[in-house]
């Protein structure tokens, strides 16, 4: 199962991704952290949502690119049972922040990846997150409403970022979108 949980900044998204995971019945729960802290303000929002999943019974696991090499992590911590019954998968993977993850594979290494590049990879990864075996949540930013005008490369981050938010809408089970704190759910068209 593939859920997307989108929202503005500081919207509340994270805190009802985190209480989705843990009401939901899966024995098993992964926090995939996205985030490339080199600054201390990045360094200070890490903290943040340490302490916010402390006590949670959530497993970290960090992977700033490449976030599928999570998988054969999350099947060694689950020493490989990935069986599932009529209830689904056991284990449940919450991925934090795509809009993180976007930047880093496309300011790769010192390179530039195009848009359509990133997003090739990024939806390769996600694919490969999301199996049989697993539940996946994926958290993303709405940061498309600001009015601002951008120099190329940004436009190019935004339209990556874009393009995989709407993928990722259209492979998920559900969507919510969180204002103000509040979650609402999106319908899908049929």
């Amino acid at each position: 199962m593939l859920t997307l949980i989108y929202g503005g900044s500081s919207s509340g998204k994270s805190a009802f991704a985190e209480d989705y995971v843990c009401r939901s019945k899966h024995r098993n729960k992964y926090y995939l952290a996205t985030m490339d802290a080199k600054d201390e303000e990045s360094k200070a929002r890490v903290e943040k949502h340490r302490s916010l999943r402390s006590g949670k019974g959530f497993v970290t696991l960090e992977h700033s690119v490449d976030v599928y090499e999570a998988l054969p992590e999350i099947i060694q911590i689950d020493s490989g049972d990935f069986s599932t019954d009529a209830t689904g998968p056991h284990s449940v993977v919450l991925l934090e922040c795509m809009s993180n993850l976007v930047a880093n594979e496309m300011f790769r290494d010192g390179e530039i990846n195009s848009a359509d590049d990133t997003v090739e990879k990024i939806l390769s990864d996600i694919k490969e997150l999301n199996n049989e075996r697993i539940s996946l949540v994926v958290v993303s930013n709405n940061v498309f409403d600001d009015g601002n005008e951008y120099d190329v490369g940004t436009k190019n981050y935004l339209k990556a970022l874009g393009q995989v938010n709407e993928e990722i809408a259209h492979l998920a089970d559900e969507v919510y979108e969180v204002v103000v704190g509040v979650p609402v759910k999106q319908e899908k068209e049929a």
